[in-house]
């Protein structure tokens, strides 16, 4: 899961600043016995001007398809810079 989120987000993002941890361990006995929680840390000229709801959607929407299909949870840090 974590390559394709990688790949969605390099395609759509042009990232210069990627990072993607599995936090699943952190959420045992949750929904999905902690399966597919991840934290997203995105650096890309993409959000420069935007503020961070506008950069979340950006994210969401690389991962249409994904969400409630392998990623059960999503926190995101987006910068610009």
């Amino acid at each position: 899961m974590i390559e394709q989120i990688r790949q969605r987000l390099t395609q759509a993002l042009a990232p210069t600043e990627l990072e993607i941890v599995d936090e699943g361990h952190l959420h045992a006995g949750h929904a999905g016995e902690g399966r597919g929680h991840f934290h997203v840390r995105i650096v890309s000229p993409a959000f420069a001007g935007l503020l961070p709801i506008r950069r979340h959607r950006l994210v969401y929407a690389a991962l249409d398809g994904l969400m409630d299909n392998g990623i059960h949870a999503l926190s995101i840090d987006a910068k610009n810079k």
